[in-house]
């Protein structure tokens, strides 16, 4: 309980719940679209940047399993969503599939919330862990994507799909940064660490404020996703994060790492996967798939979920 009152008080959180609130109360609040471009380009590199200098110091046996894991979770957890969507909630194979995706790849914002949290607590979580982020990205949604093209005729460009979320500006910022960090190592990396570890919490906050106002748009879509898709959006993520605590566990994670990494398989993608989705899934319904991720999951994740996956780790860790 005590760590969940201290989610809610971190800033982070705080300006994500004003950012509802000001969409909520019709306020003129906007952030300037290029302002909120250049924070999320900030944030992946960052994060990416942080990763590569940690990763340069990490033994290859410390990282390969945990590597391994993650490369797991991300093909089994949207099959596992696909066959929820499909034979419990009666969802047509399409809307199943595109659904699947976003449940198979990663929330960036929800990792950095995630890393942001376990700080608060006095808790360090591997350095490596951006690099798990990279890894988890892709391989869900490919496999969400295989599968209308394995069942249907009229499933999409998969080839396409693919290449966008390879050349996906999450993806470069990420697996670029992790590059750039790695070669430079923490001695070159020092001259420009004041400007991306020292400023990261303050160009959260404001990400976090205009994704509270992305979120308030898209409650709305609420009543028409229906019951079934609420609780999804809900209990899928607490299984998928518990999965992902046992297993980061059994890879040799810390407790905080197992807690960020189900945190970050609990998440849906809003950024990758509905791109991909576009291209590969163009009759798929995006109320279907965005109210899920960012309206429902999302949302549950920065405020509940994160803190209970701590809370389940700690119990199967103790």
């Amino acid at each position: 309980m005590e760590g969940l009152l201290s989610n809610f008080a971190s800033p982070v959180v705080l300006a994500f719940v004003l950012g509802i609130l000001a969409k909520t109360l019709k306020s003129d609040l906007e952030i300037p679209k290029p302002l909120y471009q250049g924070l999320s380009i900030y944030l992946l590199l960052a994060i990416g940047l942080k990763g590569g200098v940690e990763l340069s110091k990490t033994p290859f046996n410390e990282f390969i399993w945990p590597a391994v894991a993650t490369l797991a979770l991300g093909m089994i957890t949207p099959i596992l969503a696909y066959l929820v969507l499909r034979y419990i909630g009666k969802m047509d194979l399409i809307n199943a599939s595109a659904v699947a995706a976003h449940y198979g790849s990663v929330s960036a914002v929800t990792f950095i919330a995630s890393i942001a949290y376990m700080e608060t607590q006095g808790l360090s979580p591997e350095g490596f862990m951006p690099t798990l982020v990279a890894i988890l990205e892709v391989p869900g949604i490919i496999v969400a994507l295989m599968i209308p093209q394995l069942f249907s005729k009229n499933g999409g460009t998969f080839k396409k799909a693919l290449h966008e979320v390879v050349t996906g500006s999450s993806i470069i910022l990420l697996l670029g940064g992790l590059l750039i960090g790695y070669i430079a190592g923490p001695i070159k990396f020092a001259s420009v660490e004041p400007f991306f570890v020292g400023g990261f919490q303050g160009a959260l906050v404001l990400f976090l404020l205009e994704l509270g106002m992305v979120t308030a748009r898209r409650l709305q879509d609420l009543k028409k996703v229906g019951a079934f898709l609420l609780g999804f959006g809900i209990i899928i993520p607490i299984i998928f994060g518990t999965i992902a605590v046992w297993a980061g566990m059994l890879a040799g994670l810390s407790i905080a790492g197992s807690a960020v990494l189900a945190a970050m398989v609990s998440s849906g993608s809003y950024i990758a996967a509905p791109a991909a989705v576009r291209i590969a899934l163009p009759k798929a319904n995006p109320t279907l798939y965005l109210t899920a991720s960012l309206g429902i999951t999302f949302p549950f994740n920065i405020t509940l979920g994160i803190p209970l996956y701590l809370a389940i780790a700690n119990i199967l860790g103790g």
